[in-house]
Parts: C-alpha cells; structure tokens; sequence
C-alpha cells in the first residue's frame, strides 16, 4: 500500500485524530496525577496543567498549519507523532527525576510562590512538547483530508468530532480504568504505544522509513516500558510496606518498629498513623481527643462520633481505645484507603466507614451526633465545599443539644488573613463558642466549637473522671493551653473560597522557615557544604 493510498483512507485519518485528541487528555490526567505527589492536586496545579497543555496545543495547531502548507509531507507529521510517542514513553522514567531537580533549584532562588514556580517550570519542562507535537496533527490532516471546498465543512467537521469524541473518552478511560488498575506510570506507556502504533502503520505501508530505524523506536519503547512500570514517586526510599494509587490519590504506607504510617503526599507531612505499642501518636490526634470530653462522654451511656475524612482510623482508634460507650462512624471519599485502614492499620469492623464526600454524607443522612470531626483538609489541598459557612452550618444541624465540632486545621499561618483565620471567623459565624489550641511540634491547630458555654465546665469535670495518666496529662496540657477565639470578619462562602490561594501562602511560609537554615549554609560553604549537611 502506497502513501497516497493509506492517506487517501480517510478512516486512517480519523483514527489519528481520534486517537491524538485521545492521548492529548490521557497526557493531561497523567500529569495531575504525576504532579500530585510533590505539588498536591489543588486547583492552582490543575490551572497550571491545563494552561501549559493549552498553550502547547495553540503553538503546536500554528506550527502544524504553516508546516502543512509550507510542506505538505505526511513523513513530517507522523515523524513528530513518533518523537511524541517517545517523550511520553520516557516520562514515567525521568518525569520524578524532573520535578524534584526542578524544586532543588527553585528552593534556594524562589522566595515567593514556591510551589506555583516549581509546577509551572516542572510542568512546562515534562509536558510542552510533547504536546506541542500533537496539537500539530489536526492542521496537518485537514491538508490532506480537505479535497475541495465543496465537501471542506464536513470533513474539517468530521475529524473535528472524531478529536473531541477521542478527548472525551481520554477524559474516561485514565480517571476510572488505567490509573486505578495499572498506575500512572503504565498509563502513559499505554497512550504512548497507541501513537507509536498509528504512526508504525503509516512508515511500514509507505515503506519511507528503514526497518533499523522501526525496530530501533520499537526497542526504546520496550526499554521505556520496563524503566518507567513502576509507580514509585518516592523512588528514595526502599522499605515501603504500601505503594500505590486511587481515583483520588497516591499512596504510601511506610513501617518500623514502633510505626505504622500512611502518606498521600511524597513531600508533605503524615495522613495517618498506627502506634504500635497502643500509646498516644502525640499528634493532632490526642488534641482532638479533647472533643468527647467537652461533650460529656463520662457523664453518657453513649456518645455519637461521625467523623469526616476517616483516613486510616487513626482518631477512631484511639477514641475507641480509650473511651467504651462511643458509637463511632467515618466517612472517607478513597475507598481504597478504607481498605489500607483494614490491611494495615487494625481499624475495627465494628467502626462502618462510608464511601462518600463529607458534605454530601451530611445532606443524606437525618442522625444527629454528640461530637463530629472535620479532618478533610490535607496539606494544601482543602476541600472548599467544606470549609464554608453553608457547610459548618450543615455540620451544626447534625449536632445534638451540647455536642461539638472538632477541626483539625493543618497549616498555622503567622500573617493577618491566612487560612486558618479565614476558616476560624467562619466557624465563629456559625457557632457561638470558638476555643483552639496549637499542636506542639507540628503545624497544626485545633479547633473545638460549640453552641453550649458550659463546654469547658464539661470537660474539665469529665477529665477528672479519667484514669488513664498519659491521656490525663494529655488534657491537662489541652486545659492549660485551650484560647478562647476572637472573631473577625475574614468568611468564606460556597461562592467565595480562596482555600488554594490561603494555602499556597502558608506553605511558603513553610518553606521559606524550613530552607533558611540551608540556604546560610550554602551561602557559607557552597554547595559541598550543604550536601555534607544532608
């Protein structure tokens, strides 16, 4: 089969479409989940992901036109398809590699919006060209698929649909079937072996390329294959009991002897742990801890816990230790992290543990709770239909007479407006009674709000009902260190969230604290000097 005959198959041209606009939103989807990691999956990094891809596909749709009337050789656009196959293909290889050297670099030159520069930079480096590549095609085809104006609207409308149609099922086909199954890393392969297999069929029909130069393409891949299969974002470390993803996350479960811990997020903080000696975790946890207690849980029969964003069971399991008379019930999005709850962490199966976003739980159900605790917020990513006034006034209806709300907000911000300030004033707009108290030795503060003013009185006389020492200390600590919150005006609305914007200042904040210390070193010593203090 000659060139001229395979192109004058319109079906092998729509195909390509179809396939390219396919790739071009499986590409999309990978890059979240490859960003994910190390930058979280705000809508900032969303923003980030789809301006680039969109500035790559104009770029490429300009060049793809003037290079298809300047030189209307198919060779040119199916070669390109082939240097895009193998740029994907070598992603989940070097992709990691990338970012973090991008981020080593940006760390000490960067003061401000860290992490908006290092996806962007890391983003534009991994994604562009490729993409560039493909948004080519369609040009190019609608040169050699537009024989004469009579029929032109239809055809540049046909291949038109077969890319949209493709995007769509690009959109379906990695959320749902390849990440969840097979991983990031495979998913891109997968994608990347489909545009190398169009443009194969073209180069062997036509018989314009060599056959060392096909099976040299063919062997790359294969290498790329058995490089980049596995999905391990922290490839640093070596005794991972757990690693994997979901719909909704990458996951890491690390254990030692005195630990069990899950991590969603390579570079930021722990999601969830399970102390094996049954003490304290002295985390935000045992503050949390202080919650039953303002609601009475001496003084009861039986207290209701609901708790949205159960991760691991990590609060549910040490409630349940502690306290006999609690009815606890969680709600987590990732089923698959229920499961790790279950494999790996020693969550009871008398604890029911809903598959379902916090807000829509609360809209489904009618039962009322004594205590319920918010720990939806993970690291940057804050969920904004959960931290407006519309949803803690929904969490104030499902309270019973006297019960609290606990918060755990992860990230203190030291500047007026920062995130917490803007959650704590609209938590005070629906509640009457706002205490908080910071977490010694992390980032995290948290907040216990009621509509009872009896509620300290409650919980300094159920503590005195408790014998447990290390607990007892515990809130002894809380009592001592418990602020009464003094409301302002900074409110957030299902119409109006900067919960990205508030977050990304505190982390760099964060890092600016975290990195100056390594930054004198530098400064002193140059870069043989840091790296010996690593």
């Amino acid at each position: 089969m000659s060139g001229k005959t395979i192109l004058s198959n319109k079906l092998y041209l729509y195909l390509t479409e179809f396939f390219a606009g396919m790739s071009v939103m499986a590409v999309e989807l990978g890059a979240s989940r490859l960003l994910a990691p190390y930058f979280s999956s705000s809508q900032i990094v969303w923003t980030i992901i789809i301006g680039t891809i969109m500035i790559a596909m104009a770029l490429g749709n300009i060049y793809g036109g003037r290079s298809a009337d300047k030189n209307p050789n198919p060779d040119k656009l199916y070669g390109r398809m082939i240097i895009a196959a193998i740029w994907i293909a070598a992603i989940p290889v070097l992709g990691k590699y990338i970012i973090l050297g991008v981020s080593a670099l940006l760390i000490f030159s960067v003061s401000n919006n860290f992490l908006i520069w290092a996806a962007f930079i890391a983003c534009m480096v991994i994604f562009v060209f490729p993409l560039f590549l493909l948004g080519t095609v369609t040009p190019s085809l609608v040169k050699y698929t537009v024989e004469s104006l009579d029929n032109s609207g239809k055809v540049v409308g046909t291949l038109g649909a077969a890319n949209t149609i493709g995007s769509i099922i690009g959109t379906f086909l990695p959320t749902f079937v390849t990440i969840p199954a097979v991983g990031t890393s495979i998913t891109f392969l997968i994608f990347a072996g489909i545009l190398l297999a169009l443009a194969l069929i073209y180069f062997i029909s036509t018989k314009t390329r060599s056959v060392k130069a096909i099976v040299g393409v063919v062997l790359f891949l294969v290498c790329c294959v058995l490089g980049g299969r596995a999905n391990s974002f922290a490839f640093w470390e070596t005794n991972l009991t757990y690693e994997g993803e979901s719909v909704y996350n990458y996951l890491q479960v690390k254990e030692d002897d005195e630990n069990v811990i899950l991590s969603t997020n390579v570079l930021f903080g722990v999601q969830s742990i399970l102390k094996k000696d049954n003490a304290l975790t002295g985390m935000y946890y045992d503050y949390a801890m202080a919650a039953p207690y303002m609601a009475g849980v001496n003084e009861k029969d039986n207290l209701d816990m609901l708790i949205l964003g159960m991760g691991t069971g990590t609060y549910a399991t040490q409630c349940q230790r502690y306290f006999d008379n609690l009815s606890i019930e969680g709600v987590e999005i990732d089923q698959k992290i229920t499961d790790l709850a279950e494999d790996y962490f020693e969550l009871s199966s008398d604890i029911p543990v809903a598959t379902y976003d916090g807000r829509a739980y609360l809209n489904a159900v009618d039962k009322k709770y004594d205590v319920i605790m918010v720990d939806a917020y993970q690291d940057i990513t804050i969920p904004f239909q959960m931290s407006s006034i519309e949803f803690f006034t929904l969490v104030k209806s499902h309270l019973n007479e006297g019960g609290v709300m606990v918060v755990n907000m992860n990230m203190r911000g030291s500047e007026e407006g920062n995130i917490n300030q803007y959650l704590a004033d609209t938590i005070s707009n629906v509640f009457g009674n706002i205490y908080t108290v910071d977490v010694d030795g992390s980032t995290n503060r948290e907040l216990f709000a009621s509509d009872s003013a009896d509620m300290l009185t409650t919980m300094q006389n159920n503590i005195s009902m408790t014998s447990d020492e290390d607990l007892l200390s515990m809130m002894d600590h809380i009592s001592s260190n418990l602020t009464g919150y003094e409301a302002g005006n900074y409110l957030m609305t299902d119409d109006k969230a900067p919960v990205e914007v508030l977050g990304m200042q505190v982390i760099d904040d964060l890092i600016e604290d975290e990195v100056e210390y390594y930054r004198g070193i530098y400064d002193e010593q140059g870069i043989d000097g840091l790296l010996n203090q690593l």
